[in-house]
C-alpha cells in the first residue's frame, strides 16, 4: 500500500531531541525507517545551518534543512536551494526602533566563519542563553554598535530574554511598522522566550510549502511535526500535522493531532500513528 504521506516535516528541539538534547534511539530507528520506505525527510529548523548539523548527521541520511526559521534551505552536503535574507537597511531601522532591547539583540549572518553571529555584549544574553552562546563561542564577533555589523543582509534579528521582557519586545516590533515576519520561541520551564525577526513573510511553513511545491508533493501528503510558537506555519500548511505532548496547552489548542511528549518517543508515536512504522 502507498503511504499517506511523501514528505515528512520535522522540528528539532523539543521536537527531536528529548530533554537532554539528545535523539532517542526509537524515534532513530523510526526515522530510518520512514527514509527506507522512500518517504522524504526535512529538518525544519529555528536552528542556523551549522548549529543544525551535528543533530542531523546523526539521523544517518541525506536530506535537506530548512533552517533560521525558514529563511536558509541546505542540503546536508552544502548544497544552497533558498535564501530569504533579511534586507539590512530594514535591519537597520529595526535596530533603532528597538534600542531599548541592544543587550538582548543578536543578528545572525549566512557565513559558517566567525562573525556568523553579531551582538554588542554577551551581558543580559549570558543569563538567557548562555549554553547557546558556549556552543557557537567560535561564530560570534562582538560589534558596538551592532549597526556596524551591517554590511550585507543578515539571515535575522533575534532578541532573547525572559518571557515578560520578551512580550515587551514583540510589543515594540508590533507598533514599529517594520514589513518583518515576527516569530516567537517560548521555554516556559527555563522563562525563556526568542524572538526571531525575519523577511517579510518568511516562516518555516512557507519554507515547506516552496520546498513540497518544488518536489510535486501536494500539501495533503505532507506530514509535520512540531512543538513550539515558531512551529504554526508549518503545522498549519501541512495535511497530516501533529504537536508534541510537551507543548504549551495554547498550541495544543489549534485542533493538530496530539503525539506522546518528547521524553516518550512522540516522533516514534506519530511516525506510526500515521505509517504503521515500527522503531523495533
Amino acid at each position: 500500500m502507498k503511504p499517506p504521506i511523501r514528505l515528512l516535516a520535522l522540528d528539532i528541539d523539543g521536537t527531536l531531541l528529548n530533554p537532554e538534547f539528545r535523539i532517542s534511539p526509537v524515534d532513530l530507528a523510526a526515522l530510518r525507517r520512514v527514509q527506507a520506505e522512500g518517504i522524504e525527510v526535512v529538518v525544519v529548523t529555528g536552528r542556523r545551518h551549522t548549529f543544525a548539523l551535528p543533530i542531523v548527521e546523526q539521523l544517518g541520511f541525506d536530506l535537506w534543512i530548512i533552517s533560521s526559521n525558514g529563511a536558509i534551505t541546505r542540503s546536508l552536503a552544502g548544497e544552497t536551494f533558498h535564501r530569504d535574507l533579511l534586507p539590512v537597511e530594514t535591519c537597520r531601522k529595526l535596530c533603532a526602533e528597538m534600542r531599548e532591547f541592544r543587550g538582548n539583540t543578536v543578528l545572525t549572518f549566512d557565513t559558517e566563519a566567525k562573525g556568523a553571529i553579531v551582538l554588542e555584549h554577551m551581558g543580559e544574553l549570558n543569563v538567557s542563553i548562555q549554553r547557546w552562546l558556549e556552543k557557537n563561542l567560535q561564530y560570534i564577533n562582538f560589534v558596538v554598535p551592532i549597526e556596524n555589523s551591517l554590511t550585507h543582509d543578515p539571515v535575522q534579528a533575534m532578541f532573547c530574554g525572559t518571557i515578560a521582557l520578551m512580550q515587551q519586545a514583540q510589543a515594540a516590533l508590533a507598533a514599529s511598522g517594520l514589513e518583518i515576519t515576527v516569530l516567537r520561541t517560548e521555554y516556559e520551564a527555563r522563562d525563556l522566550s526568542i524572538v526571531d525577526v525575519l523577511n517579510q513573510r518568511c516562516s518555516k511553513g512557507h519554507a515547506l510549502e516552496r520546498w513540497a511545491n518544488f518536489r510535486g508533493i501536494p500539501r495533503e501528503e505532507v506530514m509535520a511535526i512540531g512543538d513550539n510558537y515558531n512551529d504554526i506555519e508549518m503545522l498549519a500548511f501541512a495535511g497530516v500535522p501533529f504537536i508534541m505532548g510537551n507543548a504549551s496547552p495554547e498550541m495544543r489548542r489549534n485542533g493538530w493531532t496530539l503525539t506522546l511528549s518528547n521524553d516518550q518517543n512522540g516522533v516514534a508515536a506519530a511516525i506510526e500513528q500515521v505509517l504503521g512504522v515500527r522503531s523495533s
